[in-house]
């Protein structure tokens, strides 16, 4: 049929007056445009039936993953398919006369189907990323990383076939030649392998998440995880900034996840006031007498001075210097008192560490450090709490005749 059709286009040009030669070229020409609105009419058909198609069946399953693929255009890219298939089955026996259109057009469409495959490969990818995120896995696994590597090894070989297509050699000709050029791509793509061996670590060793609140100060990030891939991680700061990290940078720098105290449900709070160390003494009679009115530690002053005074008794200690026997301390019922408020505050974990202890004294004094963990994690409710608690121990360090140190000032002198 197609020999019929040739030779009736021949036919026909030579009866329009033109020469052998000019209807032997013309009528090639009106073939190849004949197969290119063929191939269109092909194209335009498969798009609105069987891409229409596939849509229905989408809407009417109720899995998310056919509509994924609707969405990320995984059918409708198929559909260019269709017409070089068509141009490819044709072309031997429509173009048997010319033999240099037919194989110009055949390479051509080689490398058409190789562009194609490459697309619909990219969304078929993408629709993978897409329906993994939707498992509770992907928080703990991510694989973009992975499918980014994927993608670039498609690339390479598409890049290689493409290349042998034009030279007219097989792609193995190509693969042998590779070796020489290993230098050269290992400098190329040297931050898309160190990502690529990076992202393998940072995932089997879970080491970070999309969603994970980290602190990188080398790069001044300080927020939330929102994408990890082959060669960046995407950070949010909370000044809604982004930075972006190479991914290798996670592996050969320090960084700090805070996972685990979201995960705890407890954040730690690790701070220190300093007292004047000059202004620390024995417990007078008054100053025990003050302190045992106060509702915090009056059960524990008066449980805690007759100890002391059934001690002092027992072995006859001389109460006309204090430094004999068993006294209490300002500091020690200073002490004390921020404990029992700390205990009796609800927004504090009873069940985690809390306590209240002394540094190594210093040239600034004696650093008298609060080490608990706080069940708000927000970060300014958090910091709201940690304020308030210690608005109030230094409002209470003159209760218990301390004093805070500081270095003095233009007030001091003066």
């Amino acid at each position: 049929m197609e020999k019929t059709l040739g030779k009736d286009i021949y036919d026909w040009l030579l009866q329009l007056g033109l020469s052998h030669s000019n209807a032997i070229i013309l009528k090639g020409v009106i073939i190849v445009i004949g197969l290119l609105i063929l191939s269109y009419i092909v194209f335009k058909v498969t798009q609105k039936i069987v891409v229409k198609l596939f849509k229905e069946i989408a809407k009417r399953t109720e899995t998310t993953w056919d509509d994924i693929m609707v969405e990320r255009r995984v059918f409708h890219r198929l559909a260019y398919i269709a017409p070089a298939l068509l141009i490819h089955a044709l072309t031997p026996t429509m173009l048997a006369e010319y033999h240099i259109w037919s194989s110009i057009l055949q390479a051509a469409l080689k490398i058409y189907m190789v562009f194609i495959v490459i697309i619909v490969m990219d969304a078929f990818f993408n629709t993978i990323v897409d329906i993994y995120q939707d498992f509770e896995l992907s928080k703990f696994k991510p694989i973009k990383g992975y499918v980014q590597i994927s993608k670039i090894v498609i690339y390479i070989i598409s890049a290689i076939i493409i290349i042998s297509v034009l030279i007219g050699q097989s792609p193995l000709y190509l693969l042998g030649g590779l070796g020489a050029l290993s230098a050269v791509m290992m400098l190329i793509f040297k931050d898309t392998l160190l990502g690529f061996v990076a992202s393998i670590q940072l995932s089997s060793n879970d080491m970070l998440r999309p969603g994970d609140w980290i602190t990188m100060s080398k790069f001044g990030a300080d927020g939330v995880v929102k994408d990890i891939n082959l060669t960046t991680v995407k950070i949010e700061n909370f000044d809604n900034t982004i930075t972006t990290i190479p991914t290798y940078s996670f592996i050969s720098d320090a960084f700090q996840n805070w996972r685990g105290m979201e995960e705890s449900g407890v954040r730690r709070i690790k701070r220190s006031i300093n007292i004047d160390i000059h202004s620390v003494i024995f417990c007078t009679p008054e100053m025990i007498s003050k302190f045992e009115k106060i509702d915090l530690i009056k059960v524990y002053m008066k449980s805690k001075q007759a100890e002391l005074d059934e001690f002092n008794t027992k072995n006859m200690v001389d109460d006309s210097i204090m430094v004999n026997g068993r006294r209490q301390t300002n500091l020690g019922v200073f002490r004390m008192y921020i404990q029992n408020y700390l205990k009796d505050n609800p927004y504090l974990s009873n069940d985690d560490t809390l306590v209240v202890r002394q540094l190594q004294p210093s040239e600034k004094g004696l650093p008298i450090e609060i080490y608990a963990f706080s069940k708000v994690l927000e970060f300014d409710a958090y910091e709201n709490l940690i304020a308030d608690i210690f608005d109030h121990i230094l409002a209470v360090v003159p209760q218990f005749e301390l004093q805070i140190f500081q270095n003095p000032t233009s007030i001091d002198y003066k």
